[in-house]
């Protein structure tokens, strides 16, 4: 646990445990900046619902597939040519989404889809139905192809917040299994990551199911890229409603000792 206290010297709630990790990891990436306790709490709560969706995800049932295999629920989507995925004009979109939860086995799709699936589902629990439904009314499932209001943006860093998406390279994959040339993951903090088709593994482990793959002769192993991918948390936090996490003034900056730190947001 840790406490914060308000600039005003008034007391927010404790802070979870996972909250913590969080706030230790996001402090260090920031130095603290933020320009609002509404800015950090959204960022913290799609973090959290992040985690949540992947670990869903993982145990819906959903499968693996290629793009010429990839297989969906049509009472919600129509399945284009190419593999894709596109919302049916008469379903809602998070009522499309929530299908692939609640009837995964009718699902089949690659690695790159089910990040993109993990961080809608992260913008629905954050944001709620009705803004969800505004910002994703055209929701079309391709690899990366990402509806821009989720505003995805890849950086070069080491410094892996959990929520994060991460990439394992594997440059010498055999041309005949193109499909494992690398694992799209979520990290899920300490040394656990998601990956679609692998599962929560350590990094070795998917390291060597990539290594599995490799051409004859290879030389290079598999290894974690060191980029991350993340939403426009900022702009997305507008949409939610946010409750002012002590009941008082919203936007109120506050500090949080962590350790011997302390942070000002």
């Amino acid at each position: 646990m840790i406490h914060i206290l308000q600039s005003d010297g008034s007391s927010l709630p404790d802070v979870s445990e996972t909250r913590l990790a969080l706030l230790t990891l996001l402090a260090a990436r920031t130095n603290g900046a933020y320009p609002s306790v509404r800015d950090l709490d959204f960022e913290l709560r799609m973090r959290e619902a992040t985690l949540e969706a992947a670990r869903a995800l993982n145990v819906s049932g959903v499968g693996f597939e290629t793009f010429e295999n990839s297989r969906c629920n049509e009472d919600y989507w129509r399945r284009e040519p190419n593999g894709a995925f596109r919302l049916r004009s008469d379903r809602k979109p998070s009522e499309a989404l929530l299908d692939i939860y609640r009837n995964g086995p009718m699902y089949g799709f690659e690695c790159a889809t089910a990040i993109v699936i993990v961080f809608y589902k992260a913008a629905l629990e954050t944001i709620g139905g009705a803004a969800y439904d505004r910002l994703f009314a055209n929701t079309f499932l391709f690899h990366w192809n990402v509806d821009r209001d989720l505003g995805l943006t890849t950086i070069p860093s080491t410094r892996f917040v959990p929520g994060d998406c991460l990439y394992f390279d594997n440059p010498d994959v055999d041309p005949a299994t193109m499909q494992w040339q690398g694992e799209n993951v979520i990290y899920m903090g300490g040394d656990s990551y998601y990956g679609h088709g692998i599962g929560i593994r350590s990094a070795d482990a998917i390291v060597a199911k990539l290594n599995e793959h490799r051409k004859p002769g290879a030389l290079r192993s598999a290894f974690l890229l060191p980029q991350t991918t993340r939403p426009n948390y900022m702009k997305l936090a507008p949409y939610a409603q946010h409750p002012s996490p002590s009941g008082g003034s919203p936007g109120l900056p506050f500090r949080a000792r962590i350790g011997e730190g302390a942070y000002w947001f």
